[in-house]
């Protein structure tokens, strides 16, 4: 219903341009740092066996694949975000905004498993990793012929997180510390709010820029994904221990 809508070329004027030991706008790339590590958390954290023990963190071995692409998607978003920054256009953007697109529809697909149905967000999983992919695509597809469009993109982004809001709130988790999902999309909001705030930000506090507090307040909504996965349980198993301490009581 909307016309097609332009990326902004304002967009990659970015308020910290300083540069230091040679690194332009060297904390809006080495904040992506933060992405790496906890890419890399969650990865080691899915490959060892206490992730997949039957009753756990997972119900079902399957659902790891779930968040194992969402942490390499996280993982990757280090380095493509790193090298947008580096020299900002329309071209590097797209590889800041692949791996990001494959993290929010892996956690979408992710919530679908644990809070609607499992074989439904087995099913929906490649069909929501390939929509998410080719939102940036068209886009880019749309920007070399002139006439550039957003609107898919947008729909993947803030679709996706508005979707696993209302899931959260109206199916519960088969899991404990089901609420946390409402932290991690409160994390995500408020890192979006610091990007839109960047220059505003940087210009009070002439420290730290809107668009490096937003990497640090992103990777920490995903630091979140790993708190959640590293301290839940299966409820099913926990109240099959509650049953079984009445019984012996």
């Amino acid at each position: 219903m909307l016309p097609p809508i332009p990326q902004d070329p304002a967009y990659h004027n970015f308020a910290d341009q300083r540069a230091f030991l040679g690194l332009p706008r060297c904390l809006d790339v080495l904040s992506n740092v933060a992405f790496l590590i906890v890419g890399l958390w969650g990865l080691a954290f899915l490959t060892r066996k206490s992730s997949l023990k039957r009753g756990g963190t997972f119900l079902e071995t399957r659902e790891r694949w779930t968040y194992f692409v969402f942490f390499a998607g996280v993982f990757l978003t280090a380095f493509g975000s790193a090298y947008y920054h580096l020299a900002p256009d329309n071209a590097r953007l797209v590889y800041d905004r692949l791996p990001m697109t494959v993290g929010f529809m892996a956690l979408l697909a992710a919530v679908i498993s644990e809070r609607v149905d499992t074989k439904l967000g087995a099913l929906l999983f490649v069909p929501l990793l390939a929509l998410g992919i080719a939102s940036v695509l068209y886009w880019r597809w749309t920007e070399l012929r002139g006439h550039d469009d957003l609107r898919l993109y947008g729909i993947v982004q803030f679709g996706s997180i508005a979707a696993i809001v209302s899931l959260a709130s109206f199916w519960p988790s088969r899991y404990t510390r089901g609420r946390d999902i409402f932290v991690i999309a409160g994390l995500y909001g408020l890192a979006k709010l610091f990007e839109w705030l960047d220059k505003t930000i940087f210009a009070l506090v002439r420290i730290v820029s809107g668009h490096t507090l937003k990497h640090l307040v992103a990777a920490l909504a995903c630091y979140w994904v790993v708190h959640m996965l590293v301290s839940r349980n299966s409820k099913l198993g926990s109240l099959h221990e509650s049953h079984t301490a009445e019984l012996h009581a």
